[in-house]
């Protein structure tokens, strides 16, 4: 539920942080929603008041953490233009809000594995993440910047998998790799997959030539 005061909004995401704190210390199966309640510092009772489950709060910390990791509209918050300093700054946003969440995003997987509902949400995350990048792909492509051959949609998915495997690689599994080593190769990958280009200049050229 949605609520309409001010005091309604603020127990709300009170009992959100809860639950994420919960959630992190005791797993999903033995998080309770008694547990929910106490940290977050409300009667048991309130929590039914904006949630109906354990799943519906757990459903609604998923969302509100994919809403931080797709940080949408990239360009116009940053006023970046240049295709490889937008892939940077893309690949940066997301492994620094993989990090921060990583015990979470842990999490997500294994829930994904023994629920249907949350298996869906883990399908239609990525869905969001590749249907963003094929719209990027399609304006280079229009542009001259990326290789026309290339299905958008199915190169946005290769490649968003790339960076989320990696990002999982590293900050859950603990796979020793260096940030600035880690983002630089992903860049790299990203800019080779996708032949990238200088419209400016004819196909085939390079810098002083």
């Amino acid at each position: 539920m949605t609520p309409r005061s001010a005091r309604g909004v603020r127990t709300r995401n009170a009992l959100i942080a809860a639950a994420r704190e919960v959630f992190e210390r005791d797993g999903y199966l033995d998080a309770r929603i008694t547990d929910i309640s106490k940290a977050a510092q409300v009667a048991s009772g309130s929590f039914y008041t904006y949630f109906n489950s354990k799943e519906e709060i757990f459903q609604a910390l998923v969302e509100q953490v994919q809403e931080e990791m797709l940080h949408p509209h990239l360009r116009e918050r940053t006023g970046i233009t240049d295709t490889r300093r937008l892939i940077d700054a893309s690949n940066r946003e997301y492994l620094r809000a993989y990090k921060k969440n990583a015990r979470l995003m842990a999490l997500f997987e294994q829930v994904a594995q023994i629920d249907e509902q949350f298996m869906a949400l883990r399908i239609e995350r990525g869905n969001a993440f590749a249907r963003r990048n094929a719209k990027l792909i399609r304006t280079l492509q229009e542009n001259g910047e990326a290789d026309k051959s290339l299905d958008p949609l199915v190169t946005a998915h290769a490649l968003s998998v790339m960076v989320s495997r990696m990002a999982y690689m590293v900050f859950v599994l603990g796979q020793r790799i260096p940030y600035e080593r880690l983002v630089t190769t992903l860049n790299t990958i990203w800019e080779n997959g996708l032949r990238l280009t200088d419209p400016e200049r004819p196909e085939g050229t390079t810098e002083g030539a």
